[in-house]
């Protein structure tokens, strides 16, 4: 008989009690699909005590994840802790080390040591995979690194947080404001206490480094990318996006340009028949655009446990199979440092939300503005009165009236400095809105 692929889980969340319990539960089916037995030897968590409705007889337990890593008793590590160090690097090393593969979930220690880790794999000659890294249950990294091996990526964008995406959704469809929303994330565990690293866009951003590397065989570089997040998107934004045809999502993307490689995650206006636009909730997607396969959209559960243990799965099948590929698609020692554009080269249409003083000249100041620096309009819609914050004018101030605008096609370092001057003239009551749009 075959001998079995023996399995060290560290980190017994909600993805590593289900992955536990699928490869319990459905242990005659795994070893026909993967060739081999795949058994749990070993788990590791802080509290041995908890109860996780799991059957942990028969099975070594570590309080330190490192030392399960270095066991005889283990072939491969599976990391499910989190963390972009600590234990979670300490762990992840010493297995490569010892010449174990590793299967994790974790995007921030890729998105910080992605390059390294692949280059220790490599060295030893085992596998890092790490499919549940991006996007939960959807084959994102196979797809980019396998099955598009053959195509010259041109274009990833994808809905990589399901908590952004569960705002977004709700305020376009209920008209409730961010923080409402964002309570309710809360209350039904969505969103974490202190929800900044989702809501601030640093989690997508994490994962589009992941994919940008497998898209363009780049070196990860997380501190490159262009950062914003959702926490200033109004009703009235998203609103204004349905009357003219758009939905707001917050999207991560990385395309080629002609000075380079643009990676920039932001709230993103994206055409209502887009395929993207669809996706609602708590569901992620991942967009590629490549040659000569065309476009292709990938859509799923972006988290949970049963979703994200899933890819984990698929990942343990390849190693129980001995297939061995380099975790970014080609070789550590290949991977390339990309040219970053600065964000100010970025170039596209853009929404502008004005809140204007409803006074003689301020319309024609903006206009002024605006083609000073060569942009020009394609819309102009104004509305009766101020829908944005809760602010009441002085008596001797003119109400502030909603202005929005859309551009044809123009440069980001335009658009500020024509938004800065805009400013400087007195005419707006508060900052501008800024969203970019991707026809």
């Amino acid at each position: 008989m075959t001998e079995p692929l023996r399995i060290g889980v560290a980190g017994l969340g909600t993805v590593g009690a289900s992955l536990v319990r699928l490869l319990a539960e459905n242990a005659a089916a795994y070893g026909r699909r993967f060739g081999r037995p795949v058994k749990v030897t070993a788990v590791s968590a802080r509290d041995k005590a908890k109860d996780r409705g799991l059957d942990l007889a028969g099975i070594l337990w570590f309080d330190d994840p490192v030392a399960l890593a270095k066991s005889p008793d283990v072939d491969c590590v599976v990391e499910l802790m989190g963390g972009a160090d600590g234990k979670a690097k300490e762990t992840v090393e010493a297995a490569l080390a010892a010449g174990k593969s590793v299967v994790t979930a974790n995007k921030a220690l890729l998105a910080k040591h992605g390059n390294a880790l692949a280059a220790l794999a490599e060295a030893n000659k085992v596998q890092l995979n790490f499919e549940a890294a991006v996007a939960g249950g959807i084959p994102a990294i196979k797809a980019m690194r396998e099955s598009l091996a053959g195509n010259r990526v041109e274009r990833v964008a994808g809905i990589l947080n399901g908590t952004c995406n569960y705002i977004l959704s709700r305020m376009e469809l209920e008209g409730l404001p961010f923080e409402a929303v964002l309570a309710d994330a809360q209350r039904l565990g969505y969103a974490e206490a202190d929800p900044t690293f989702d809501v601030g866009g640093f989690d997508t951003a994490h994962k589009l480094a992941i994919l940008a590397s497998l898209a363009f065989g780049t070196a990860i570089d997380a501190d490159a990318i262009y950062i914003e997040g959702i926490a200033s998107i109004a009703p009235l934004d998203l609103r204004m996006a349905d009357e003219l045809g758009y939905r707001i999502k917050l999207l991560g993307v990385a395309e080629r340009t002609a000075t380079g490689i643009e990676q920039r995650v932001h709230p993103t206006m994206v055409p209502k028949t887009s395929a993207i636009a669809q996706v609602m909730g708590v569901t992620n997607a991942v967009s590629i655009l490549a040659e000569p396969v065309g476009e292709l959209t990938l859509v799923g559960p972006g988290a949970g446990g049963n979703a994200t243990a899933s890819s984990v799965l698929s990942d343990l099948g390849d190693i129980a199979r001995g297939t061995r590929l380099p975790a970014y698609g080609v070789a550590a020692r290949d991977l390339e440092a990309a040219e970053q554009p600065p964000m100010q080269r970025h170039e596209g249409g853009y929404y502008v939300r004005l809140s204007v003083l409803d006074r003689p000249g301020a319309a024609a100041s903006i206009a002024t503005r605006m083609a000073e620096r060569q942009i020009s309009l394609e819309s102009i819609v104004q509305r009766k009165s101020a829908q944005t914050k809760d602010t009441t004018p002085r008596a001797s101030e003119a109400p502030a009236v909603p202005v929005v605008l859309i551009t044809y096609a123009t440069t980001e370092a335009a658009i500020r400095a024509a938004l800065k001057a805009v400013m400087a003239d007195g005419h707006i009551a508060e900052p501008p809105q800024l969203i970019r749009i991707e026809r």
